[in-house]
């Protein structure tokens, strides 16, 4: 029988007493942590999506229109990522798969949550709560 994915995380994450090892923040900014190919998959998509988080409603509130702000949403994430997994962790890419398998960590989620989010916030700061209130 397989079993699920998380299983194997928390079995992985146990010590010798039983119990689930706390997650260490300062392993996130740490260059000499050893990461494994779901942690740090992980923690690339949750960056991924906190930055798509912030551009949402950075530019939905001003509103911004046009692809092009979808591009540089894409720039923006993608060099945030590499210089993260490169330039801070300096992990070696070649073991997590490649450029490509740690770029595309957590892109399409976060495309999604950035247009909903730019979406909904543009929608918000041109009609403000009269969308809310019935004339």
């Amino acid at each position: 029988m397989k079993e699920g994915k998380s299983a194997k995380a928390q079995r992985r994450h146990q010590n010798q007493n039983g119990h689930v090892a706390p997650f260490k923040f300062a392993k996130l900014l740490d260059p000499e942590a050893s990461w494994d190919k779901d942690q740090l998959g992980d923690a690339l998509h949750w960056i991924r999506q906190i930055v798509a988080v912030i551009c949402g409603l950075l530019w939905g509130a001003i509103p911004v229109v046009g692809a092009i702000w979808i591009v540089i949403f894409l720039l923006i994430s993608s060099a945030i990522i590499y210089g993260y997994y490169a330039l801070i962790l300096k992990v070696d890419e070649e073991e997590f798969g490649g450029h490509g398998a740690l770029l595309q960590e957590g892109l399409f989620a976060s495309i999604t949550l950035f247009l909903r989010i730019l979406s909904l916030f543009s929608l918000l700061s041109r009609e403000g709560l009269s969308l809310f209130v019935h004339p």
